[in-house]
């Protein structure tokens, strides 16, 4: 039941399996989870993803034993693609003398619980040994990666480390929205991603408002469930920056960046203490350590100089005193023999170069070589840095070559200004220039783009106006400057002297091209040296040219440099607080000697790595291994603060305008179902008392006149004098359709009740007493003696004609088509007695036809039309798991119930004359349509107060029944839906055996929701 809940999405069944005792420890195994991700949905990615990890898979051999298709190391190495290389594979790999498992078989279970005992429906298997840490993190990454969210979310509330899962659940999702080309499901997954981040931040501020140091804890953990990874770097992988950007997430990284200081030592401080480190023994640094504060003086400058924040400001002077050397060298001491400046320059650049190699090669976390200069080399100022290294190399090759050793001097000055740049990576520490460093990265996006346009203009302009004024140049250096230098430098004013050709002179060019020095000469007149080229259209171009490039194009980059400001601005504090993390990184790892004396601590490293053999260790301080006592205790304390956490979620929803404006409303319609169901409760105990008073006047009216009967038979009295009965009124007037004022009784009844109401309908007639068991017409009754009554109807030319004389009824023909009037009976051939039909059900009390309109049945059509009732989503209603049903019915303004729009029909005619009264007429054909599509749901006798021993009414009922919300019968059908009458109207109405419907109405309700499963 629990995987049939999970595969097709229910969560609501699975937070009920979960509240009734169903443990996930025991629930999630080898073969269940295995069974779950054979059965994703083929439309999500990462299934499309795991088919691709198969078709890569090497095919097994004949020999060896079957398995399943999809193994779980295959999930990980799919779910390792998405979180990251960092993490370790959650799945292991089977080893090869391992039997594969094989799969249990799960059957296609229903999910119908009624009335079972849901502890009763989970039973732990003695085969199924659960094979994972943390089963409520497979099922979250299971129902992650298909984008349920509601699923997503119940799993999650019951997640132990639920900061790393929803911080690796956005990480999931972010790479899978990467790759989908649906936008709609993109957005959801970015959505779902930016909601994960922000229960991220809502139970790590609960942590941090409790109680900081465990909540730093908390970040720098090793998870085991998560791929042994920790918090703050799944952040960083995923690009959380509001998680990142947390307040207690900073302070954790000032921490870091501090070292054993204090935070609130000064930075005066510790630039006074850098320069002058006996100041270190007067008290001026505080650290965080009592030890340190009152202990002997090395462990202090120890700690001192190990301190982030010191490392960085040292590398700061020695980077500023390196570029103060290397420019000191290029500008005023650049000699053909080195001096000994420029061998410090060289020297210093041997342990930057050493460096940069220790960052590539260092590997606490055992990556591999290729993994770690993936991620060294993805860094841009690591880029920047090796790029300035080749080039200092490449110009000092070319420096102590002799003959190079001007080239030389340019390679390096070049160079120097790759040094320079590399000081915006230095600035990034600083709150007030970071931002800013970071938005002249985007607005050099912004330029790169930009050019492209630019140069567009630029050469299409150049080469026109090279064309036009110079004849067969041939130097390629002044063609270039022609075409772009000369074009590029118009946009800034400097515009052509002899375009124009009024700054025309000789003496400035040369005519045929042969001084390197000049331009060659334009077309001009050798005669009256004068210029021979169109300056009209020259001008022309060069005002065309300065308005696109001038005012259109420089324009246009400002306002692109004004939205990147204006849209990084809004964000440029939490990116500056994501990216201030790699630079504390970096120098909290760095060796405390700034260079060149950074030599000697690669040199002590060297021992230590290659010599002792001693492996790298990663900085407790950003990665750290818990106990698993101290590691349990701290879980406990993060659920429990998720538990709150999920509370003031709650509440807050609570407190929203909207939700309470929904609560209402939800109080509001309770309310009016509860009124409704008691005003239902005491119409119906008020109708019963009504019954239950009128039987005990008929049984009173009876007796009376059988001692009116016995007195008159005696003597005693006249005829005249006997007091006529009050009539019964009928409740649907004229028309032939079931009524049902007694208790509901089944349509095809042998032993009619209605039938012998004492009263007939609008009438002074009263029947004859027919016991029950005087009903059959096999069963003797001697004193039987029902009166004679037939109506006198209006519509005479569609009636049987009146009185008991045969002579006018001779001409009727039973049990067979009667002209328009079809005398035949569902039931069989009935008896025809004395020129008149005999009911097939029995006895009545009265004979003749009554209010009827022909003698034998009277055929009327009941057509059931039904729809699902569906809510403002769209989707079916359900009540006790079944879907509900809303069926048209019709009510008369006289009545009090509610009836459906069927009855009697026009001889030749198809529709009944109440449907009629309520359709409009251009919509009649097509429900004719609709009703020889119909099911039909019954056929025979109706039991109707109207009913006489000679006729009698008998039904069909057709169910016409609308699925699809958006079928278009049923919009028509809505949309024609008019009642011509004042008196009548027309609705939907939900179905309930508590519906204000006749009794037998609601016996053929009955039978059509149990023909579609639906609730009654």
């Amino acid at each position: 039941m629990m995987t049939a809940a999970l595969i097709s999405n229910k969560p609501e069944f699975v937070k009920l399996f979960l509240e009734n005792g169903v443990r996930l420890k025991e629930f999630v195994t080898w073969d269940t989870l295995l069974y779950l991700y054979q059965n994703l949905d083929p439309s999500c990615l990462f299934h499309s993803k795991l088919q691709k990890v198969l078709a890569e898979e090497p095919e097994r051999p004949v020999s060896a034993p079957p398995a399943p298709r999809v193994q779980m190391h295959h999930v990980a190495q799919v779910l390792r693609e998405l979180l990251g290389d960092f993490t370790q594979p959650l799945y292991p790999r089977p080893r090869t003398g391992d039997r594969p498992r094989l799969l249990l078989p799960v059957p296609n279970i229903k999910l119908n619980v009624q009335g079972v005992s849901l502890r009763s429906l989970y039973k732990r298997s003695p085969g199924h040994v659960a094979f994972t840490m943390d089963p409520v993190r497979d099922l979250l990454i299971w129902a992650i990666i298909q984008n349920r969210r509601e699923l997503a979310e119940i799993i999650w509330a019951q997640s132990q480390d639920c900061i790393a899962a929803a911080l690796a659940c956005s990480k999931i999702l972010k790479e899978l929205s990467k790759e989908e080309e649906d936008t709609d499901s993109l957005e959801e997954m970015l959505a779902l991603a930016d909601e994960y981040e922000h229960r991220a931040i809502g139970v790590f501020t609960e942590c941090h408002r409790k109680d900081e140091d465990r909540a730093q804890k908390l970040l720098t953990r090793v998870s085991e469930a998560w791929g042994k990874t920790t918090c703050l770097q799944l952040a960083l992988e995923a690009k959380d920056m509001k998680f990142v950007s947390h307040g207690g997430v900073q302070a954790f990284l000032t921490k870091v960046w501090w070292g054993q200081l204090c935070v609130d030592n000064g930075l005066w401080r510790v630039i006074a203490c850098m320069l002058a480190f006996p100041l270190l023994y007067t008290g001026l640094i505080s650290f965080r350590e009592r030890r340190l504060q009152a202990g002997p003086g090395l462990p202090r400058v120890r700690a001192f100089f190990n301190a982030p924040v010191v490392i960085f400001h040292l590398n700061i002077l020695s980077y500023f005193a390196f570029l103060c050397l290397f420019a000191y060298v290029l500008m005023v001491d650049f000699q053909p023999t080195p001096s000994c400046c420029e061998y410090l320059i060289y020297f210093w650049l041997f342990s930057l170069v050493c460096e940069e190699l220790r960052q590539l090669f260092y590997d606490p976390d055992e990556f591999g070589l290729m993994k770690m200069a993936l991620l060294y080399f993805s860094d841009f100022w690591n880029k920047l840095d090796i790029g300035a290294i080749l080039l200092f190399i490449a110009g000092l090759t070319c420096r102590l070559i002799p003959a190079l050793l001007y080239p030389g001097r340019i390679i390096l000055s070049l160079d120097f200004i790759m040094f320079c740049l590399r000081l915006m990576h230095i600035f990034t520490i600083s709150k007030t220039l970071g931002p800013k460093i970071i938005i002249v990265k985007r607005m050099m996006k912004d330029v790169f783009f930009f050019l492209f346009l630019l140069a567009v203009w630029v050469v299409s302009f150049g080469v026109a106006k090279q064309a036009i004024l110079i004849h067969n140049e041939s130097r390629v250096d002044w063609i270039f400057r022609g075409v772009v230098y000369q074009s590029y430098l118009t946009i800034f004013g400097q515009m052509p002297a002899y375009i124009d050709g009024v700054n025309f002179s000789l003496d400035q060019c040369s005519p045929n091209g042969t001084d390197p020095y000049k331009p060659k000469c334009p077309e001009s007149d050798a005669v009256r040296h004068e210029p021979a080229f169109p300056e009209w259209l020259t001008v022309i171009l060069l005002c065309l040219y300065l308005l696109f490039t001038n005012i259109l194009l420089l324009n246009l980059l400002i306002a692109m440099f004004n939205y990147t400001f204006q849209q990084v601005q809004e964000h440029t504090d939490q990116i500056w607080k994501f990216q201030r993390h790699d630079l504390i990184e970096e120098y909290q790892g760095r060796p405390p000697a700034p260079p060149p004396f950074i030599l000697l601590s690669h040199l002590h490293l060297f021992i230590k790595r290659v010599v002792l053999k001693i492996p790298a260790r990663r900085r407790k301080q950003l990665k750290s291994k818990l106990e698993k006592n101290e590691e349990a205790a701290l879980l406990s304390w993060e659920i429990y603060l998720k538990e709150s956490y999920l509370q003031n979620q709650q509440y807050q929803q609570k407190q929203r305008p909207e939700q309470k404006i929904q609560d209402i409303g939800n109080k509001v319609s309770t309310m009016v179902d509860l009124l409704e169901m008691e005003s239902l409760k005491r119409s119906g105990s008020m109708e019963q008392r009504l019954a239950s008073l009128e039987e005990q006047v008929a049984q009173t009216s009876r007796a009376l006149h059988w001692v009116m009967k016995a007195l008159r038979d005696g003597g005693f009295g006249s005829e005249e004098g006997i007091p006529a009965p009050a009539p019964q009124k009928a409740s649907e007037g004229q028309d032939l359709e079931p009524d049902g004022r007694q208790e509901e009784e089944d349509v095809g009844d042998t032993h009619h009740v209605n039938a012998r109401h004492l009263l007939y309908p609008n009438s002074h007639v009263t029947r004859f007493p027919v016991p029950n068991e005087k009903v059959p017409w096999e069963t003797a009754f001697l004193i039987y003696d029902p009166p004679f009554y037939t109506d006198d109807r209006k519509d005479r030319g569609l009636v049987d004609p009146m009185g008991n004389a045969l002579e006018p009824l001779s001409g009727i023909s039973y049990n067979a088509v009667d002209g328009p009037i079809d005398r035949r009976s569902f039931h069989g051939v009935y008896v025809v007695q004395d020129g008149l039909p005999l009911n097939p059900m029995g006895r009545t009390g009265l004979r003749g036809r009554g209010s009827l309109g022909c003698f034998g049945p009277n055929h009327t059509l009941q057509p059931v039309i039904t729809r699902w009732r569906r809510n403002q989503d769209g989707a079916i209603c359900r009540k006790s798991i079944k879907k509900m049903l809303e069926v048209l019915v019709v009510k008369h303004s006289l009545s009090e119930h509610w009836a459906l729009p069927g009855g009697s029909r026009e001889p030749g005619e198809i529709l009944p004359r109440k449907l009629k009264q309520v359709l409009r007429r251009e919509f009649w054909s097509s429900f004719q349509n609709l009703l020889t599509q119909g099911t039909e749901v019954y056929r025979g006798y109706v039991d109707d107060p109207r009913n006489t021993d000679n006729a009698w009414i008998e039904t069909v009922a057709i169910s016409i029944h609308f699925s699809d919300q958006s079928d278009m019968d049923l919009k028509r059908l809505n949309s024609h839906l008019h009642a011509c009458d004042p008196g009548m109207s027309v609705r939907w109405q939900v179905v309930d055996r508590r519906i204000p419907l006749y009794a037998n109405h609601k016996t053929i309700l009955q039978k059509v929701a149990t023909l579609y499963g639906a609730f009654y």
